[in-house]
């Protein structure tokens, strides 16, 4: 074949990787022919171990100050389909599973506490969301084809997990159960209420076809329906409304307490909300996942978050702050169904949550082309385009699947795109073995419930940082956006309107006066699917965007802008999708 012809074929799909010279590549073990060769090479070392330098993973950065570089072994990089070490593939299959963790239990968490859901439901839910995880991982890691050259799947190593956009808009529409009376409150305390998180399932649910039309929708259609200058502020806004709602009340001692008076709660210690005890120690988690960033190996970097959240214990246990309820009323074997809750429909909420879809297929297309990315691939194929359409489509329906297997929607996750440029490893047995992980850690009941037991200080110290990086992740979306003078106009109207309404959630609240019994019940629910989306951050933001860009004229300077930023917007997304918890949004 002519070097012509093996370049146009290498451009129809994905692009071989060709490594530098000098640099060491992976080993290829031979295939077996026969069952008796398969079961010969289970005995060879290779099987196994590979020649991977394994104390890379585990070597501590005793002087992360010195300008001199070591010089250390290159380990080799294993492709999509190379052939990995057993071992291996399961060790790094852990590191992607612990990865996740934090941001796959911290939904589940804040969600039943907001519904003050009893111990032995919120242990479930904890657990239900890790083996959804593994199980719509693998889903999305396989390329299962359909019709007319269409796909279900990336065929990479792309895992799942729960958004935190779905998590701000439940939330929102959690609070405005509460205050229209679908879920009661008896002296200022909420009472556990199952039913609205059966709505938020079931509305969830139907959304998601929107996600699944969407997939079939050229990709270039997409990108520019929603630039950078529209995505920006609303993913900078999940993550501060998040910061706002969740991490720093948690930090000052429970969100579900919070600084005002009446909500005000007192642990068995007799400590108010806000005390110095709980800064502490909120102070101790945020501290650790400081200092393993900065001394910590690749692995326990990959796994900051989770030491962050366990390291701590070691000074909450012996000092009372942790209880051994949640553990208790945790069933020790689980698994989904377990607990069930009545699927409804809850017309106020379709339409934030067809935002939120709107928001998960961006995050999909950002994060699917961060893994093409790092695990050495095409971006620009039309190979890449099917996973694309594949990872889309895979997505809407994890949002249709997670919500019958009792989880708020799923979409990719960003954070396994960091561990595969730490550990060179894109491979999808990896991936596989992650799922593996997933489900023991979800079947066995009782990690749910020690994770339940966790102080909430604790968890707020790290939240923290997880809901930051989002925002974080908002302002490099922000920052690749060339700022003409409409530019700056639409940003300026669509983060303003945002902006206002996290600082006064309550400045729209007695616009509609319809009362709350009123015989017109449709009605009703229009004015109250119009009240969530104003009184959400990131989807009014993202509605007043929207309408601006499509309103606002062009000026002299947007032609080439709008091309300089079609250029840009491929790295904008793959740059800021390597954060451990960001999407498109990322």
């Amino acid at each position: 074949m002519s070097s012509s012809s093996h370049d146009a074929k290498a451009t129809a799909t994905d692009s071989p990787y060709h490594p530098p010279a000098g640099a060491t590549t992976t080993p290829r073990a031979s295939v077996p022919r026969s069952l008796r060769d398969r079961a010969a090479s289970l005995t060879h070392r290779d099987t196994w171990l590979g020649d991977y330098d394994w104390s890379s993973l585990f070597k501590l950065r005793w002087n992360p100050y010195s300008r001199q570089k070591n010089a250390a072994t290159e380990t080799p990089f294993y492709g999509l389909d190379d052939n990995l070490p057993i071992l291996l593939a399961a060790v790094a299959g852990l590191q992607h599973a612990l990865a996740m963790l934090a941001g796959l239990i911290t939904p589940p968490v804040i969600l039943s506490s907001a519904l003050a859901l009893p111990a032995d439901q919120q242990a479930y839910l904890v657990s239900a969301s890790l083996i959804s995880a593994g199980i719509l991982s693998a889903v999305q890691m396989s390329r299962i084809p359909l019709f007319k050259g269409y796909q279900l799947g990336t065929g990479l190593l792309s895992v799942v997990g729960t958004s935190f956009a779905t998590l701000s808009t439940a939330s929102a529409i959690i609070e405005h159960m509460y205050g229209n009376g679908t879920c009661r409150t008896e002296g200022g305390v909420k009472q556990a209420c199952p039913e609205a998180y059966g709505y938020i399932l079931g509305t969830a649910a139907l959304c998601s076809l929107l996600e699944m039309g969407l997939s079939f929708v050229p990709v270039r259609l997409i990108k520019r329906a929603l630039p950078p200058i529209i995505t920006g502020p609303v993913v900078f806004l999940i993550g501060v409304s998040l910061i706002k709602s969740s991490g720093f009340p948690d930090w000052g001692g429970g969100s579900a307490c919070g600084p005002d008076p009446v909500a005000s709660c007192f642990d068995p210690h007799g400590y108010q909300w806000g005390s110095g005890r709980y800064i502490g120690l909120g102070f101790l988690s945020f501290m650790t996942v400081v200092l393993v960033e900065i001394f910590g190996s690749p692995a326990m970097r990959n796994a900051s978050i989770v030491l962050g959240l366990l390291l701590p214990l070691i000074v909450a246990g012996p000092t009372g702050y942790i209880s051994r309820t949640n553990i208790d009323a945790a069933k020790p074997i689980t698994f989904l169904w377990v607990h069930t809750f009545p699927l409804k429909i809850y017309a106020p909420a379709i339409l934030p949550l067809l935002a939120v879809y709107l928001s998960l297929m961006c995050e999909a297309i950002g994060d699917i082309t961060a893994t093409s990315e790092v695990s050495r691939l095409s971006v620009t194929s039309r190979q890449f385009d099917k996973r694309i359409q594949g990872g889309v489509l895979s997505d809407g329906l994890g949002g249709l699947l997670s919500s019958l297997f009792t989880i708020t929607p799923m979409s990719v996750f960003a954070q396994n795109n960091g561990v595969i440029s730490i550990t060179r490893i894109a491979n999808r047995r990896a991936g596989y073995w992650c799922c593996v992980w997933l489900i023991i850690f979800g079947v066995l009941g009782k990690i749910s419930g020690a994770i339940l037991s966790i102080p909430k200080p604790v968890l707020g110290g790290v939240t923290t940082i997880l809901f930051s990086s989002v925002a974080v992740s908002g302002l490099r979306i922000i920052s690749s956006v060339r700022f003409t003078r409409r530019a700056r106009f639409l940003l300026t109207l669509s983060a303003g309107v945002g902006l206002g309404n996290l600082l006064v959630p309550t400045w729209f609240g007695s616009v509609f006066t319809y009362p709350a019994n009123g015989p017109n019940a449709a009605l009703r629910g229009f004015m109250d699917s119009i009240e969530i989306i104003v009184e959400t951050p990131f989807v009014i933001c993202a509605v007043v965007g929207l309408v601006a860009n499509a309103i606002l004229p062009l000026e002299e300077e947007d032609p080439t802008t709008r091309r300089r930023a079609a250029a840009l917007t491929r790295d904008s997304i793959v740059n800021t999708s390597r954060s451990f918890s960001s999407p498109c949004r990322r």
